[in-house]
């Protein structure tokens, strides 16, 4: 009944600053496990709570935040310094110092912190701070890229003394930089962020944000149509009811987020690069974008997304082919019986499909990928589940995953296909996969400085995974939302896989203003 009224009134108790554009109610469909960017929250910033070193515009150029002007490279690539910005202060009053910025990546490179970033900073071997303004990050090896990952927020060094960063209170009610403070956590139910009125960059005109969580798509769009939310994120098909209706807007924004079924490269039938090649060809994927997304997305063939316009082949893409399928199933000796079913050596051909059960969106990707399958001669039950348990069974089913960015092309494909990553835990390779050639590929375009090195890697990388795909990745999606039409401010981003609070139609929140 608490939730029902959020719609209703302001979160604050004040009444009516909702109406005015003074706080928002969002609807999201992801709560984060903590608030520490150390243990991996926000990694790629518009955390709303901290600040990087860089930021990213609306173009997603890097540009100063924290840092007073972009952090520069040696000529070998091998040292990265950074100026802060005079001034700067933690919510609490607290100095932002460069013994701060220290502290948050040798952190996250602790082997006793539980990181799920820190293979994001592989090449990183160390960080100093000469003086309290200026930071020195020193690479193992010369890394391009390197600046994406400035965009990590910084923590208060003094929080933590004497703490366990993994345990820490902290995690949960932090101190940042950012433009918002967490005035409340109720965990499982919703979150209440505060201006931050002494902002750096400016106070925001947005007061209150009340975030409200709700994984279920189909419970935060009733609850949308009952008033509850300012704004939600949706499935295309459900933010379709929204398109003529006075005091709403629905916002489509382009994204590098794909869904893709991870196949399991240890499985007896999956083991075979035909196979894999097969159950690619089978997929109808403009189909899926037709029916499921509405027309909300593109074809996804790799990891790289169109939008990463400078990396990404176009020839690497997988028609659909059914005939071409059989024949490869055929070849690798799972024939088509009398009851048309596939089976080798009296196996039958099975590959369960599954998809965490409160995303309605993955689960009609889930149906129609194994549709597909099923056209091929392959059993594919589909089975809702959690995340949990698909990675438990990530060696014997396939699984409808999500991820990708449109920052770099290292960052989209390096943790989830490098051979190097097969067996570790969390989400990383997933689907097991190894493949000698894809590997060199991604450690040149990893390690070269040279951009047309870097581009032929990447060109090398797509050729040699859609040859020998180790997933079936399905679509491309443009992310959907429903906003009530009361505020101005709104820019398009092309947006990563993570659009929860952070990222999302609102990226750029502390800068949107009331309409009149």
């Amino acid at each position: 009944m608490g939730l029902l009224l959020l719609g209703c009134t302001s979160p604050d108790g004040g009444g009516g600053s909702a109406q005015t554009g003074g706080s928002i109610v969002i609807g999201a469909g992801g709560e984060p496990e903590n608030l520490n960017p150390i243990l991996g929250y926000a990694p790629d910033g518009a955390s709303k709570v901290f600040d990087g070193l860089v930021a990213r515009d609306a173009k997603l150029q890097l540009v100063p935040a924290l840092a007073e002007r972009l952090p520069t490279a040696s000529a070998d690539g091998l040292v990265w310094t950074a100026t802060l910005r005079a001034g700067t202060t933690f919510s609490d009053g607290t100095p932002l110092s460069a013994q701060d910025v220290v502290f948050t990546f040798r952190s996250v490179l602790d082997p006793g912190t539980n990181s799920t970033i820190a293979s994001r900073l592989d090449a990183l071997a160390d960080v100093t701070a000469p003086d309290d303004r200026t930071v020195e990050f020193r690479l193992k090896y010369p890394y391009a890229p390197f600046a994406q990952q400035l965009a990590l927020g910084v923590v208060p060094r003094k929080a933590f003394d004497g703490v366990d960063v993994n345990s820490a209170p902290f995690n949960s009610a932090p101190v940042g930089t950012g433009p918002y403070t967490v005035a409340e956590w109720r965990k499982g139910d919703r979150m209440v962020l505060r201006a931050n009125e002494s902002y750096w960059g400016g106070a925001p005109a947005v007061k209150t944000v009340t975030v409200v969580f709700v994984a279920d798509d189909n419970a935060r769009a009733t609850r949308m149509a009952a008033g509850e939310f300012d704004g939600t994120v949706l499935p295309p098909k459900l933010a379709g009811a929204y398109r003529d209706r006075d005091g709403y807007r629905v916002v489509r924004n382009p994204s590098a987020d794909y869904r893709g079924l991870g196949i399991p490269s240890e499985l007896p039938l999956t083991s075979d690069p035909r196979v894999r090649l097969a159950i690619n060809l089978g997929i109808d994927r403009q189909a899926m974008i037709d029916t499921v997304l509405a027309g909300a997305g593109k074809p996804a063939a790799t990891p790289i997304s169109p939008y990463l316009a400078d990396w990404y082949d176009q020839g690497a893409v997988f028609r659909h082919d059914p005939d071409g399928a059989a024949r490869l199933l055929d070849e690798a000796g799972w024939l088509l019986g009398s009851d048309g079913k596939r089976s080798r050596d009296g196996q039958a051909a099975r590959l369960p499909v599954l998809y965490p059960a409160p995303d309605v969106l993955r689960k009609e990707l889930a149906l129609a990928t194994a549709s597909d399958i099923a056209r091929l001669g392959i059993d594919a039950p589909v089975e809702a589940t959690t995340f949990e348990v698909m990675l438990q069974r990530r060696s014997e089913a396939a699984s409808v995953w999500g991820g990708g960015d449109p920052y770099d092309p290292d960052t989209a494909a390096y943790s989830l296909l490098h051979s190097r990553y097969a067996g570790q835990e969390g989400y990383v390779n997933m689907s097991l996969y190894r493949n000698a050639t894809v590997d060199a590929a991604l450690d040149t375009g990893r390690r070269s400085l040279d951009p047309a090195v870097r581009k032929q890697a990447y060109t090398d990388f797509q050729k040699a995974y859609t040859a020998d795909p180790g997933w079936a990745f399905l679509v491309f999606l443009d992310h959907t939302y429903v906003l009530r039409d009361r505020w101005n401010g709104q820019e398009e981003q092309v947006e990563p896989h993570d659009h929860g609070l952070v990222h999302a139609v609102w990226w750029n929140l502390e800068r949107w203003t009331p309409k009149p």
